[in-house]
C-alpha cells in the first residue's frame, strides 16, 4: 500500500463523489432507480425490526441481488433516526493492507441526490489508528459502497451523513485493530451496512452448499466459525469457487465487534444466486445473503462464554504461568511458546476478556486488559501480559531484573450486560463500562475496593478519567456491567 497522509478532511476542499455505476448496476434515471427500488422493496416481504445495528447486504448489478439486498433494507423501519451510516466494503479496485477512509469526499452522488459525508468522523476514525488511511483509488471507480445509497434514500425518511470505508486486509490483527476502532460507533445511534457477495462462480448446486455453510456460520456470530467455514469451503474442492465471500473482512470486522457487544442478535433474511435471476445461467454462479443484525426480536443471540463459566485452581495456576513466561520470553528474547497444548483445558481455549497487573513493591507497574473476548483465554492471557509489561504509557517497560519482584494479577471477565439502571450497579461486584459519543472508559469490580470510592466517585472518575466525557457524563452514556474472576501469584482471590 502506498502511504498516504491523511488530510484534514473538513479542510481538504475535495470533490463529490460521482456515480461510478450508474447505468450498468443501476439505472441512471432518477425515475427509472426510484421505481424500481421501491418495487423492490414493496416486493421484499420482510417485517420491520426495531433497533437493527446492521446489515449485511449484496452488492451485485440489481437486476441479480436487488431482491436479496431489500429485505435487509425493508426490516428498517422508514422513520428509524440514525446520527450517521457507516459503510464497509472490501476493495475490488486497489490493493493494500488497511482501511481507506474517504472524509475528502464531501458528498457522494447518486441519480436520487447526494448523501452528505461525515467528515468529522471520518477523521476522527482515520487517525485513530495507522491501520487506516486515505487512498482515493479504492474509492474512485469502488462499487461496493455507491449500490447501497439508493436503498438507503428511498428507505429512509431522513438518510444520515455516511463514513465510507473500504477494507483492503485480510489479516486478522489488522481486522481487530479496525474493530476495535469502530467499536465506541457500534452503538443503537448508527447504522453499519456491511457490503459483500458471497460464493464466487461455482456451479448453481455448489454456490447453495457453500453458501449455506458460510450464512450458518454468520447467523452464529462467530469470527471463527466465519474463518472456518471459509476455509473448509475452500478445501471442499468445489468447482471454480475463487471465494466464498469478497466481503470477508468487512463481515469479520462486523462480527468482532458484535462479539464485544452483549445482546445482539443476528437473523438471516434471505439468499439467492445469480442464477436465480432470468439474466444469470447456472454454471458459474455468484452468492447473495442478507442478514440484520438486532437489540431484539428473532435471531440468535451470540453468548461469549456459558452464565456458570468458571475456572478451577490448576487453570488459574497455568494462567499465570503464560503470563509470566509469556514476558520473560520477551525479555530474554525466546522465541518458544509461553503455553504447552496438552495442559490447555477446554476452558482455556473459551473466549474470554482478560486483564493482567503487574504490581512491583506493592504498587501498579502496568495494566492492559480486553474487555470482550475475541481470541481464546490462554491467547489473550498471553498477550495482554505482554502488553501490560511492554506498552502500557503510563510506565517504562518492564526489565528482567525486576520481573523476580513484580506480582501477576488476572482478571476473567465474564460477558458485558447493558443496563438501563445506575440501580442495576453493585459496588464492588460489578465492573462498569460506559460508551457515549465514541468515547468509552471501564473499571474493573476490584477498582472499587482499592479506592473505597463511593458508587457515584467510581461512575464519575471512570466517566472524567478513563472515558474523557466529564464527570456527569455516565448519567447519559450506555452502561454495560461485568464480573470478574480475579486471582494472582500469591493465591489470592
Amino acid at each position: 500500500m502506498t502511504a498516504h497522509v491523511i488530510p484534514s478532511f473538513s479542510q481538504a476542499g475535495g470533490e463529490i463523489r460521482r456515480p461510478a455505476v450508474a447505468g450498468r448496476f443501476y439505472p441512471a434515471d432518477p425515475d427509472t432507480l426510484r421505481s424500481e427500488v421501491n418495487r423492490y422493496l414493496s416486493e421484499a416481504g420482510t417485517d420491520s425490526i426495531s433497533s437493527v445495528r446492521a446489515i449485511i447486504v449484496p452488492h451485485a448489478g440489481y437486476v441479480f441481488s436487488g431482491a436479496t439486498a431489500s429485505k435487509a433494507y425493508a426490516c428498517i423501519a422508514p422513520s428509524a433516526h440514525y446520527r450517521r451510516v457507516f459503510l464497509l466494503g472490501p476493495s475490488h479496485r486497489a490493493a493494500f493492507d488497511g482501511a481507506s477512509v474517504n472524509g475528502v469526499s464531501p458528498a457522494y452522488a447518486t441519480p436520487l441526490g447526494e448523501v452528505k459525508v461525515d467528515q468529522e468522523t471520518c477523521e476522527r476514525l482515520a487517525h485513530s489508528d495507522d491501520v487506516f488511511c486515505y487512498l482515493p483509488q479504492a474509492h474512485q471507480k469502488e462499487h461496493c459502497l455507491e449500490v447501497q445509497l439508493p436503498f438507503l434514500q428511498q428507505r429512509l425518511q431522513s438518510v444520515p451523513p455516511i463514513v465510507p470505508v473500504i477494507v483492503g486486509t485480510q489479516r486478522i490483527e489488522k481486522l481487530e485493530r479496525v474493530a476495535q476502532a469502530l467499536l465506541p460507533y457500534f452503538t443503537s445511534e448508527n447504522l453499519f451496512v456491511i457490503s459483500s457477495d458471497f460464493s464466487h462462480y461455482p456451479p448453481y448446486a455448489d454456490a447453495c452448499k457453500a453458501d449455506k455453510a458460510t450464512g450458518d456460520a454468520i447467523l452464529s456470530a462467530s469470527v471463527e466459525k466465519f474463518m472456518r467455514a471459509i476455509a473448509g469451503n475452500s478445501s471442499h474442492g468445489y468447482q471454480n469457487l475463487l471465494t466464498s465471500a469478497c466481503g470477508q473482512a468487512p463481515i469479520a470486522v462486523l462480527l468482532l465487534m458484535m462479539q464485544q457487544t452483549p445482546g445482539l442478535q443476528m437473523k438471516h433474511l434471505g439468499y439467492c444466486n445469480s442464477g436465480d435471476s432470468p439474466y444469470g445461467g447456472r454454471d458459474e454462479v455468484v452468492g447473495y445473503h442478507a442478514f440484520a443484525v438486532s437489540e431484539g426480536g428473532g435471531g440468535k443471540t451470540f453468548r461469549h462464554v456459558s452464565d456458570t463459566f468458571s475456572l478451577r485452581a490448576a487453570e488459574k495456576a497455568e494462567l499465570l504461568r503464560i503470563a509470566r513466561k509469556s514476558i520473560e520470553n520477551e525479555l530474554e528474547g525466546k522465541m518458544e511458546l509461553p503455553y504447552d497444548s496438552a495442559r490447555l483445558t477446554d476452558t482455556l481455549k473459551m473466549n474470554c476478556g482478560a486483564f493482567v497487573t503487574l504490581h512491583l513493591n506493592g504498587k501498579l507497574r502496568g495494566c492492559i486488559g480486553m474487555l470482550a473476548g475475541r481470541r481464546p483465554l490462554y491467547l489473550t492471557v498471553s498477550d495482554m501480559a505482554r502488553a501490560a509489561a511492554f506498552e502500557d504509557a503510563r510506565f517504562r517497560p518492564v526489565t528482567l531484573e525486576e520481573m523476580k519482584d513484580v506480582r501477576i494479577d488476572i482478571s476473567v471477565l465474564s460477558p458485558l450486560r447493558k443496563i438501563h439502571s445506575v440501580e442495576e450497579f453493585e459496588l464492588g461486584k460489578h465492573g462498569i463500562f460506559m460508551v457515549k459519543d465514541a468515547r468509552s472508559g471501564t473499571f474493573l469490580p476490584q477498582v472499587a475496593e482499592e479506592t473505597h470510592w463511593t458508587k457515584e466517585e467510581f461512575l464519575g472518575h471512570c466517566a472524567r478519567d478513563k472515558a474523557g466525557i466529564g464527570w456527569n457524563g455516565w448519567r447519559s452514556a450506555e452502561l454495560y456491567v461485568y464480573e470478574a474472576e480475579v486471582f494472582d501469584e500469591g493465591g489470592g482471590e
